[in-house]
C-alpha cells in the first residue's frame, strides 16, 4: 500500500512538472481568463465595487469604486472615520470631493494630499487589480514564454512572469496559478532594489459580472512578510 501510495505521489509531481514545461506564458494566461471571465465581459466591465481596507495601524477604509469601461468613467467614494474623499474621472476630466464639497482651496488640496494625478493612480490601481488577469493582455505588457513551476507557502502552482514596455510599468511581476483550476492564488511583484516589493494572498470569490474576482486580498512585504493590510470585496 505504502509503495503504491509512493507511486502515485510521483506520478502526480512529474504529471505537474510536465504541465509547467509544456504550456506557454500566453496559454495559462488564457486558460486563466477562462476561469476568471469565461464570458469574456471584462472589456465591457460596468458595475460598482464595494472595498473595505483594514491595517494594522490605521482605521478601515469603505471604498465604493464605479467604473465604466466603455465610457471610460472611473469614481471612487472613500470614507474613513468622519471624512469622505471622491474622485471622479470621466475620460479627461477629473472632479474632486472633500466632505461632499467640491470647491476645496489650494490650501484644503494640500493638506489633504487631494489632486487628479492621485485620482488616476486610484482608477489605475483598481481597474488593473479588479481587471487581473485579463489586464495582462493590454498593450505594452509582456508576457514571457518560460512557465515555471513553484512551491509558495506549502502550495504548487504554475507560474507566469510579466515585465512591461518602457513608459508602461518598471517592475516585475509574478502570478501564481491553480494547476488544476488555473484560478489566480497569488501575484507578487519585485522592483529594481533588492529586497523589495510585496506579495498578496488572494483568497475565496466574489462573482460581479460574471467574472470570478478575488474576495479577499491580503498584502506583504516580500523581503520579512511583514503584513501591510487586506482588501476585503464585496458586492453589498
Amino acid at each position: 500500500m505504502y509503495r503504491l501510495s509512493l507511486i502515485l505521489g510521483l506520478l502526480l509531481v512529474n504529471s505537474f512538472f510536465v504541465n509547467a514545461q509544456n504550456i506557454t506564458g500566453q496559454q495559462l494566461l488564457e486558460k486563466a481568463i477562462a476561469y476568471h471571465d469565461p464570458n469574456g465581459n471584462w472589456d465591457a466591465f460596468k458595475g460598482t465595487l464595494h472595498v473595505t481596507m483594514t491595517t494594522p495601524d490605521a482605521s478601515k477604509r469603505d471604498s465604493k469604486i464605479q467604473i465604466n469601461l466603455p465610457e471610460q468613467f472611473f469614481a471612487v467614494e472613500a470614507k474613513r472615520g468622519e471624512d469622505t474623499t471622491t474622485y471622479t474621472i470621466k475620460k479627461d476630466k477629473c472632479t474632486i470631493a472633500f466632505n461632499g464639497n467640491e470647491n476645496l482651496s489650494e490650501a484644503v488640496l494640500k493638506e489633504k494630499k487631494l489632486s487628479c494625478e492621485r485620482a488616476n493612480l486610484y482608477k489605475n490601481y483598481y481597474t488593473y487589480l479588479y481587471g487581473l488577469p485579463m489586464k495582462l493582455k493590454d498593450n505594452g505588457t509582456i508576457i514571457h514564454d518560460k512557465v515555471e513551476k513553484r512551491t509558495f507557502k506549502g502550495k504548487e502552482y504554475l507560474v507566469l512572469k510579466a515585465t512591461y514596455e518602457e513608459g508602461v510599468g518598471k517592475d516585475t511581476w509574478y502570478f501564481y496559478f491553480n494547476p488544476k483550476t488555473y484560478a489566480m492564488e497569488v501575484y507578487q511583484f519585485f522592483k529594481a532594489t533588492k529586497d523589495s516589493g510585496e506579495y498578496i494572498l488572494l483568497s475565496e470569490e466574489e462573482i460581479i459580472n460574471e467574472i470570478k474576482m478575488p474576495k479577499v486580498r491580503a498584502w506583504y512585504y516580500n523581503k520579512d512578510d511583514k503584513y501591510l493590510g487586506t482588501d476585503t470585496l464585496s458586492k453589498k
